[in-house]
């Protein structure tokens, strides 16, 4: 048969509309690559939501109070703006491979040796430790899977790899509770630490079955620009990482206000129990999940702006519902779990394409590594001042701060361009 009856015949077949098709789309390495950045993520999130949802132990443990303990999660993120911007860099000059496994192992270790910390002091550095390598993981995994990904494709491809979080939430909720249950908890919040070690059999894979992206491993070879903070505050990029900073701040200092304090809120102001907790954050999670999947299909049919735009005033507006449902009425508290992690995650799943789409291969690492993370850094702020708020605010109150970084993330899209089709270069 001829080269030409082959390619007639190829372009006769139906072309795939599967439910999958973005998947099968990335080819055999590329979804070995989709494995491992769903799995870093995923225990990203795990090891991250260790800490929020021990915090009522550890507060009473260490008799600390809320500006304290909010400060855990602010050196945390902050931290992880470092991290996140060294993992970008490290990205681009030895590749996205390397660079993940590298930051796969800071996060596991440090969340470990948390767990062995014998005052609040230690404990607080050993957190900001854990940050190099949490900062890291998301935007090197979310480069490494883009990369493979077709433009048609990528936004869902994206999507995906970001609903890891919710998974990875809901894995750390579900240890949690029987953590608590069966452990007095003083020792249950040590254990929460420890299982962080979970992440070291995901190195093992990805070290034997992870590579990156053929063309784009040869264009980043091959061109002369390294990845370096420089590089992306010169004339050409300045605009760029400015105001996808300031996207990244809003979108993020919402989210985190609402990951750390909805479980001290729903126990000191609703007087829910352990499992109780537990119950109410499965359909915040559940919600979390079906989110993501959504807004990387929406990223993709409708475009990165407007679909963080529908989102950012969705999820402000479920804040403002979710925090002044009246007292008793729980049980409407539990139905708006829903759809306020609907909304909050959904926002994500186009950050992974949109950072990638808006950088040019050979420092695309540290332009993504850089915004989403230093956008983490200072949205981390946040947290801790609801800490510092709640004492006279209540948290549910102080809760509603978050919607005014939502507010943020939409007005920095005014000034960055829509990338829905663009290919990588």
């Amino acid at each position: 048969m001829s080269t030409t009856q082959v390619e007639k015949k190829h372009d006769e077949l139906p072309e795939d509309t599967g439910a999958f098709t973005w998947l099968r789309a990335l080819g055999p390495r590329g979804r070995r690559a989709f494995g491992g950045a769903f799995g870093g993520y995923a225990l990203d999130s795990y090891d991250y939501f260790t800490l929020p949802l021990s915090m009522v132990a550890i507060s009473a443990h260490f008799g600390l109070d809320n500006g304290q303990t909010g400060l855990l999660t602010t050196v945390t993120l902050v931290v992880s703006a470092v991290g996140g911007a060294l993992a970008g860099i490290l990205a681009d000059r030895i590749g996205r491979v390397k660079a993940l496994m590298i930051t796969v192992i800071t996060y596991a270790v440090f969340t470990v040796l948390c767990g062995f910390a014998p005052n609040y002091e230690t404990l607080l550095v050993f957190r900001a430790l854990q940050g190099l390598g949490f900062g890291g993981e998301w935007a090197v995994g979310a480069i490494l899977v883009a990369e493979y990904a077709t433009a048609k494709h990528r936004g869902r491809t994206l999507g995906a790899v970001q609903s890891a979080w919710a998974a990875g939430w809901a894995l750390a909720v579900i240890v949690y509770t029987l953590v608590f249950h069966y452990l007095d908890a003083d020792t249950a919040w040590r254990v929460m630490f420890w299982t962080g070690a979970l992440p070291a059999l995901l190195v093992i894979y990805v070290r034997r079955n992870v590579s990156d992206a053929p063309e784009a491993a040869e264009r980043r070879r091959a061109s002369t620009a390294r990845g370096s903070f420089s590089t992306i505050f010169k004339k050409d990029l300045l605009r760029t990482t400015l105001f996808a900073t300031l996207l990244s701040t809003g979108v993020q200092g919402g989210y985190y206000t609402l990951a750390t304090w909805v479980p001290t809120y729903l126990k000191t102001e609703r007087g829910l129990t352990v499992v109780g907790t537990g119950g109410y954050l499965a359909f915040l999670i559940s919600g979390a999940f079906i989110g993501y999947l959504t807004g990387g299909y929406l990223t993709d049919r409708i475009g990165r702006k407007k679909n963080i735009a529908l989102f950012a005033f969705l999820s402000a507006a479920g804040i403002l519902a979710y925090t002044n449902i009246p007292s008793g009425a729980n049980g409407l508290l539990l139905v708006l779990g829903f759809p306020l992690g609907f909304f909050m995650s959904a926002i994500f799943s186009g950050f992974g394409s949109f950072l990638s789409e808006l950088y040019p291969t050979a420092v695309r690492g540290t332009g993504q590594g850089f915004t989403y993370n230093s956008g983490r850094a200072v949205g981390a702020f946040l947290p801790t001042l609801v800490g510092f708020l709640s004492d006279s605010w209540g948290v549910g109150g102080a809760l509603v701060l978050g919607a005014a970084g939502y507010g943020l993330a939409a007005l920095a899209l005014f000034g960055l361009p829509e990338t829905r089709d663009r290919e990588l270069l």
